[in-house]
């Protein structure tokens, strides 16, 4: 029989104190009001029983009165095949009309994998997207961000990475986003055919905060279940910005001491907890996290692009609608490049480098210095790079990226410019440039 308390001590905001015992942190309540009943989740346990929850619908419309009973357990989703093809809230109700399902709850916020159960990380996501997968390799168990600021396309590269990566499942979760980014995610992904691989964790910025962060918990549980019956999972979480945020706005409520620009002091463990999740499991699948963080100002010290820079296995940086060759840095991307074809390596390198010479052309044109011969052929490299390798919309496998490549060294420099080795240039070099 449930112990049932009619007695709240204080309401703050989305933060609601009863004084219980035998309760357990994270532990599950239902808060009974005159509109009716919601969740709620143990967030404090002091020594003096004082029980605070954190009210999943917001503190409107409760009263001192209201009746609180505690579950006995964590939050969870009902887990099934059934979830795929599929659109929920952040707390697991249908966001699509569709029924609820009625299988076995998963628990959400569990633990990490035992760092030595993990396996080496050594395969590829192919995506389709050459600056990914020639310059910076999606590793599959890898956790790693797209730095951008609000504007740039993310969304859009979110969507196209949902569509093109080569795996067996995606989970998205999308946290504090304008209702016509859901829609674009949600028609876009419907369109392109991919959306019976596909599970979405939509919470809104018109839902309330404490929604937003199980968002990411939620995603991350529903992936785990699908990494441990043998698939591939790829969770797309956009934005970790507007996570942090929540946690920064109950921490007020809470009235925590503020750390740098008022985040919570432990905002490094609350991100950390989420993207150790990435993993490979012996015998049965992975998780590989692909996140979105949105950095205030283009300010890469702002406290959670810099927390995340320090957990993430790397990063993307999305700039004026491209990812940017310079800054991106997929800190796994040598497990896996010398495994794809032997010129991956160094084409990666030399194209690289030709194109920091370019960059500094530019800046010699901008002041005015005349062009050399060799100027000319770096100003048409990097057009040609620009248009056919770093826009975004540029759709192709590896292979055919690396061939692309070439062609582009073998329109702007001769074999001896490009300060590859002959054996490459003698395999690989365009047959009609040949001498």
């Amino acid at each position: 029989m449930k112990k049932i308390y009619n007695r709240i001590l204080q309401i703050s905001g989305n933060i609601i104190a009863v004084r219980a015992s035998g309760i357990k942190y994270g532990e599950l309540a239902i808060v009974k009001t005159s509109q009716g009943k919601t969740f709620a989740e143990v967030i404090r346990i002091n020594a003096s029983d004082e029980i605070f929850l954190q009210v999943f619908a917001g503190g409107s419309g409760i009263s001192t009165g209201d009746e609180v009973y505690f579950l006995g357990r964590h939050m969870g989703i009902p887990f099934s095949e059934n979830l795929l093809g599929r659109i929920f809230t952040a707390t697991g109700e249908p966001r699509d009309g569709g029924p609820h399902l009625t299988e076995a709850l998963t628990e959400i916020s569990g633990p990490a994998v035992n760092p030595a159960k993990r396996i080496v990380p050594t395969n590829m996501i192919h995506t389709g997207i050459p600056m990914i997968d020639i310059f910076n390799s999606l590793v599959e168990s890898q956790k790693i961000s797209i730095f951008t600021t609000s504007g740039e396309p993310y969304n859009e590269l979110v969507v196209r990475i949902a569509l093109q990566a080569k795996v067996d499942a995606i989970v998205v979760g999308g946290m504090g986003i304008r209702y016509d980014d859901y829609l674009f995610i949600k028609d876009s992904i419907e369109k392109g055919g991919a959306f019976g691989r596909c599970v979405l964790f939509i919470h809104t910025a018109s839902d309330p905060v404490v929604e937003c962060l199980i968002a990411a918990d939620i995603s991350l549980a529903v992936a785990e279940r699908f990494a441990l019956e043998g698939k591939k999972v790829l969770v797309l979480l956009t934005d970790m910005t507007n996570f942090c945020d929540a946690l920064k706005e109950i921490a007020v409520v809470m009235e925590q001491i503020p750390s740098n620009r008022g985040y919570p002091g432990d905002l490094y463990s609350q991100l950390a907890v989420r993207y150790e999740k990435a993993v490979s499991f012996e015998g049965a699948g992975s998780i590989t996290i692909l996140s979105v963080t949105t950095m205030p100002g283009n300010d890469v010290t702002h406290p959670v692009p810099d927390n995340t820079g320090y957990i993430t296995e790397g990063q993307y940086y999305l700039n004026n609608g491209r990812i940017e060759p310079f800054g991106s840095l997929s800190r796994l991307k040598q497990l896996v490049n010398k495994d794809t074809r032997a010129d991956h390596r160094p084409l990666m390198t030399s194209m690289i480098q030709l194109y920091a010479f370019y960059r500094e052309t530019m800046e010699k044109r901008a002041m005015g210095f005349r062009m050399s011969q060799w100027d000319e052929k770096l100003l048409k490299y990097g057009n040609l790079f620009e248009a056919g390798i770093m826009d975004l919309s540029v759709n192709i496998a590896l292979y055919e990226a690396l061939d692309m490549g070439w062609r582009i060294l073998a329109e702007c420099f001769t074999p001896e410019e490009t300060g590859l080795r002959s054996e490459l240039i003698k395999t690989y070099w365009p047959d009609i440039c040949k001498a």
